[in-house]
């Protein structure tokens, strides 16, 4: 058994694998964890392996490319059209090893590590500010809910809060100051 592209859609628990061999045909279908990918690929000779870019992709990606295998990845979305009948595992993956022998197909590329890493903590600090927005925008609603308007902004924020607080004749309840306090 020559496969010449083999397409892996890859699920939480198990991947769904199909060989291609030279000409297009099906000459494997299987159902796999992924630590059997791994080993699966390892017996094969040197092959395209397609999978979609998305949540553990890279990390096999590597892990195969280090096997010898030239690993492309896909978005999703340019798979979608060569999904035929009904969609399930089995089909995604023959759609994905049709799509990786397209010449127009654009891939993505691999991640290292060290990129996983930086992306990382992008997302974290983004949903951090997020919430810290969020967090401010409440505070000026409960302030204005009182008749306090607050000016936008995070710094504007807080120096009109240490300079409101520290007037004496500020009129919170004392579970509101404490709230603004924190």
């Amino acid at each position: 058994m020559q496969i010449a592209v083999m397409g892996i859609d890859l699920g939480k628990n198990s991947c769904s694998v199909v060989g291609l061999d030279a000409s297009g045909r099906v000459v494997l279908r299987r159902r796999l964890h992924r630590d059997g990918v791994v080993k699966l690929a390892a017996g094969l000779s040197s092959c395209v392996v397609a999978m979609e870019a998305c949540c553990g992709a890279h990390h096999l990606g590597r892990l195969l490319r280090d096997q010898g295998h030239q690993v492309r990845l896909m978005s999703p979305e340019y798979v979608r059209p060569y999904v035929k009948a009904q969609k399930n595992d089995e089909r995604d993956a023959e759609a994905i090893a049709e799509a990786a022998t397209r010449p127009t197909m654009r891939f993505v590329e691999l991640k290292s590590e060290a990129q996983l890493d930086m992306q990382t903590l992008h997302r974290a600090r983004d949903r951090l500010v997020g919430e810290r927005t969020a967090l401010i925008n409440q505070l000026r609603a409960v302030l204005l809910e009182r008749g306090i308007t607050v000016p936008q902004g995070r710094r504007k924020l807080e120096r009109y809060l240490d300079a409101y607080l520290s007037a004496a004749e500020v009129s919170l309840s004392p579970r509101t100051r404490l709230l603004v306090e924190v």
